[in-house]
């Protein structure tokens, strides 16, 4: 492992930790927590599929021991990073890197979350419960994402970091 990249590991971990639940936005009676997901997708551009699964599990970690975060958060960001990470090393774009992100948070990690709820949780909830809050969350961070992404400074110097 490259020190480099760890120290941005470490430092994307750190900001999603304790700003996740800081930063929001309200979407009628619905909060969108962007930041999980805004990391997500930078470090898949910036670090790959690996790190930002890592990434997605640390700062999970971190947030349900600081009691700021639910067992929820495993499944929908894990995934999330995961295919973000691998939809960026195969085609190198933003866009469709925010997509894999969005897919694999919403969709995929919306229906993983439902066994948790019910088998660990006790929670009775149907296929679809997870899925339009975690959209919200990941729709509203990937596009963060992307226009952090946009800035070719942001860019430039971030990847310069990485590669050296």
């Amino acid at each position: 492992m490259k020190t480099k990249k760890l120290t941005i590991s470490a430092l994307l971990i750190a900001i999603g930790a304790l700003a996740g639940q800081l930063i929001y936005i309200p979407i009628g009676a619905s909060k969108c927590f962007p930041v999980q997901h805004t990391i997500n997708v930078l470090s898949a551009v910036l670090l790959g599929p690996w790190y930002g699964v890592i990434n997605a599990f640390c700062i999970s970690l971190l947030r349900n021991f600081m009691g700021t975060g639910s067992l929820m958060a495993f499944p929908g960001s894990m995934v999330g990073a995961l295919l973000a990470g691998q939809m960026y090393r195969l085609t190198k774009n933003n866009y469709i890197t925010a997509f894999g992100e969005i897919f694999g948070t919403a969709i995929l990690g919306g229906f993983l979350a439902v066994p948790i709820a019910v088998f660990i949780m006790g929670n009775a909830v149907g296929a679809f419960a997870y899925v339009i809050p975690f959209l919200i969350s990941t729709m509203g961070g990937s596009i963060i994402a992307l226009l952090i992404l946009q800035s070719n400074t942001f860019v430039s110097i971030a990847k310069k970091i990485v590669e050296e």
